[in-house]
């Protein structure tokens, strides 16, 4: 969880001009326990319209704050990404692991995306490391 101080602090470190509205949409990303949709943060965020969200969210992404993650249905789920620039390297990445029961995604922060290492010639941005199956709150 992030208070508006170190929320501000995030987005000035990814060189992204600090709004209300943006402090907002940060806050809520930090403070969820799961990788959410825009519609999940349009619902949430109820003060802002839904093109707002989006056009921070693109904003985000654009300055590597937030991480785009397809969900393993037919959805994108964002995150905030604790990278600390907006340079290209992302210093938080991990493995997302798709509830194919009850449809949530969730970050598995302790289990490292494998190096990978493609031929010559090809320049990787990002990796999308997806696992799927049923989560522990489904098996039970």
């Amino acid at each position: 969880m992030l208070n508006q101080q170190e929320c501000e602090q995030l987005l000035l470190e990814h060189g992204i001009k600090p709004t209300a509205n943006r402090i907002v949409i940060v806050k809520t990303l930090a403070d969820a326990e799961n990788p959410m949709s825009l519609t999940e943060l349009e619902y949430k965020i109820l003060s802002i319209d839904k093109s707002g969200v989006f056009r921070a969210l693109t904003l985000f992404r654009e300055h590597h704050l937030v991480h785009v993650i397809e969900d393993g249905g037919d959805g994108v789920r964002y995150e905030l990404c604790r990278s600390h620039s907006d340079h290209e390297h992302d210093d938080d990445q991990h493995v997302h692991f798709y509830c194919e029961r009850c449809h949530r995604t969730f970050c598995i922060s302790d289990v490292p995306i494998p190096a990978v290492q493609l031929p010559q010639g090809y320049q990787l941005h990002s990796i999308n490391y997806m696992a799927k199956g049923i989560c522990p709150d489904c098996q039970s």
